[in-house]
């Protein structure tokens, strides 16, 4: 299986999608569209992910409508696809959904609530990292999967091959770190959640998360 990650900004890797991969033994690919403006061949990707970012999609920068483009056809094709972040927004905008400012802007730990059960082994609660003031509309072929107590519209189910989630379950602790101290000024402008920096890093990252992260993955590869 090759694994091709899609790197919007240097402070947010794949963190524990990279760990997923290693144990399936998969060949795993970094791509950073913004900086070097390569994507790879939908012939080549097994699993696409798509990771956040600053930008949004509704940016006229042509890597971004380049990137869709790559989207559009691994939906076709019916791959497994996995964004988190502006990479959701990415898929949704691929299928002609709106991205929009959020009721709210969540910048740091808050709880999210399961809406569906399709994927087995994800609770109903979880403590997750949020960093965004956008949204995405949920696809009408997709299910509700999260939510989240400010924000209805947190993660969405496509089929069985794609997930899209507007928060971060992939980061571990040095991912969080370095999320916060590179872009510490973000939480500390209308932040619904009024965490600082120094807060969310001293939070760290609850261990079930790691976990969730890949049941999903092992769902929409139809891995294990």
């Amino acid at each position: 299986m090759r694994v091709n990650v899609l790197q919007h900004t240097p402070n947010e890797g794949p963190g524990a999608i990279k760990s997923w991969a290693d144990e399936q033994q998969a060949e795993f690919y970094v791509y950073h569209p913004e900086t070097f403006g390569k994507l790879p061949k939908a012939s080549e990707t097994d699993l696409l992910v798509i990771l956040g970012g600053p930008m949004s999609p509704n940016d006229n920068l042509p890597w971004i409508a380049q990137e869709r483009e790559l989207i559009k056809e691994l939906l076709a094709q019916n791959k497994p696809i996995f964004g988190a972040c502006f990479g959701a927004q990415q898929i949704a905008k691929s299928l002609g959904y709106k991205i929009s400012d959020a009721p709210a802007k969540e910048v740091g730990w808050a709880p999210v609530y399961l809406k569906d059960h399709t994927i087995a082994g994800i609770p109903d609660k979880m403590d997750v990292l949020h960093w965004h003031e956008q949204m995405f509309e949920i696809p009408d072929e997709a299910k509700l999967l999260f939510s989240s107590d400010l924000v209805k519209n947190q993660g969405f189910l496509l089929g069985d091959n794609v997930v899209g989630l507007q928060f971060h379950f992939e980061p571990e602790e040095d991912n969080l770190r370095e999320i916060a101290i590179n872009d510490s000024d973000y939480p500390a402008n209308n932040n619904a959640l009024h965490q600082t920096a120094s807060e969310i890093i001293k939070h760290g990252v609850p261990q079930e998360n790691k976990q969730i992260i890949y049941h999903i993955l092992n769902f929409i590869t139809k891995e294990n």
